[in-house]
């Protein structure tokens, strides 16, 4: 969410760059303005009347004890003619606030000046370009197939169990999905992020702290019951462990990464781009956040990037980089980078990581703040995050790039987790 303040002194910029996210903001800007001037006077008038009320209300006293009964009498009726305007003015500043956060809350985050035009992926931009195509055998299988061969995962199980969306990993399928996840944990550790095993349930507050609430509200599982919601990635409970935190300067960039189950809805059309593994209800990740001093957040995403390359590379998977543009930028971005794998048996590129800098969009909801020694002032951190890696599109892959006529080939990286070389 944008500050008031930052709307307020950069108007014309903040309509200029949502252009390129396809928003227009002027009227919705112009509306966020009005409302806080009339915020702001509403409450000065209250304010002004607390002063008259308060100053009344020590006259009175003062009056009573001089004897004059009549004039203190006549005093305490005018301070409850100023209760009953203070209350007015009390239940017109809750409206106007009420109108003025739903204003706050459509206006998305403003994208960094490297995102460029564009309305779908077919716009977006190949930074990079690694690895190389796998030599394949004749008549390649997808990994649908690969897996009811092997009998590694059962999808028509999952749909008996739960539905459409939910697999059962079974045997060294199951053990190459456990493999995966030690794998990314390990490597996050080496390259410096501290591990958590957040709550794959959270509370309103931290899906809307991290931006899933209002926008994605249709996206995720909800419990109505208690009004929880199951998490659609890690970086909702993370980036909440924040939530209200004031930091010290010199305790940034913190870097956690966490391994947990995801659950969306996906709703929306299905086909043969998203059968199998290409696109599931529940799902296994590896997240990474940072929380970051503003003037060095996009060194932090640099780092990230290079972070999620190392472990496709070690996966020796075909990949590239694209940096989206503003109509594929969600919400709360300032700029993504999308990784994607070559699944060489579909033909296809899969994405398997959105690396993001949300800037201090989140962190403006979090009330995530931190302060630099010997400053009184609190300035709000940046934030960022990425998976590294979400799993079911890299299994898809390892399994199709790296079947032969006698199975499936584990990569190198993974054999001392798996305990096996191939299937």
């Amino acid at each position: 969410m944008l500050t008031l303040n930052f709307i307020r002194e950069n108007k014309d910029l903040i309509i200029e760059r949502l252009k390129v996210k396809n928003f227009d903001a002027g009227q919705t800007l112009d509306n966020i303005i009005e409302l806080d001037n009339k915020r702001r006077e509403t409450q000065q008038k209250a304010d002004s009347l607390q002063a008259e009320m308060n100053s009344i209300s020590k006259e009175i006293g003062h009056l009573f004890s001089q004897g004059l009964r009549d004039e203190a009498d006549a005093a305490k009726k005018k301070t409850w003619e100023i209760k009953e305007k203070i209350k007015k003015l009390s239940i017109s500043l809750t409206s106007i606030e009420k109108k003025l956060n739903q204003e706050l809350l459509a206006v998305p985050n403003i994208p960094n000046e490297l995102v460029t035009p564009g309305r779908s992926e077919e716009d977006n931009v190949k930074v990079k370009e690694g690895g190389k195509l796998p030599e394949m055998v004749n008549n390649p299988m997808p990994h649908w197939e690969l897996a009811k061969k092997f009998d590694i995962i059962d999808f028509e199980l999952g749909t008996k169990l739960t539905g459409a969306g939910f697999p059962v990993y079974k045997g060294k399928g199951a053990k190459l999905q456990r493999a995966l996840i030690n794998f990314f944990l390990d490597e996050g550790e080496a390259s410096g992020f501290s591990e958590v095993l957040p709550p794959v349930i959270v509370n309103e507050d931290s899906s809307f702290a991290t931006g899933q609430l209002p926008d994605k509200e249709g996206m995720m599982y909800h419990v109505p019951i208690d009004n929880y919601y199951l998490i659609p990635t890690a970086e909702v409970p993370v980036t909440n462990i924040y939530r209200n935190v004031i930091l010290d300067a010199d305790r940034l960039p913190i870097k956690n990464i966490a391994y947990t189950p995801c659950f969306r809805r996906e709703a929306g059309s299905w086909g043969a781009h998203v059968r199998g593994l290409n696109r599931l209800h529940q799902f296994d990740k590896v997240e990474i956040v940072v929380i970051a001093h503003p003037d060095k957040s996009y060194e932090a995403l640099d780092m990230m990037l290079n972070h999620v390359e190392g472990l496709v590379d070690k996966l020796d998977l075909p990949y590239r980089i694209m940096r989206l543009c503003g109509g594929e930028l969600s919400f709360t971005s300032a700029l993504t980078y999308d990784f994607e794998v070559f699944s060489a048996a579909q033909q296809q590129w899969l994405e398997v990581s959105s690396v993001s800098n949300f800037e201090s969009f989140q962190s403006n909801r979090l009330k995530c703040r931190f302060r630099e020694k010997g400053e009184k002032q609190n300035k709000l951190v940046h934030t960022l995050n990425g998976s590294a890696l979400a799993l079911p599109r890299i299994m898809a892959a390892i399994i199709e790039n790296n079947q032969t006529p006698d199975g499936i080939k584990i990569p190198e990286a993974l054999v001392k987790y798996t305990g096996f070389k191939s299937i």
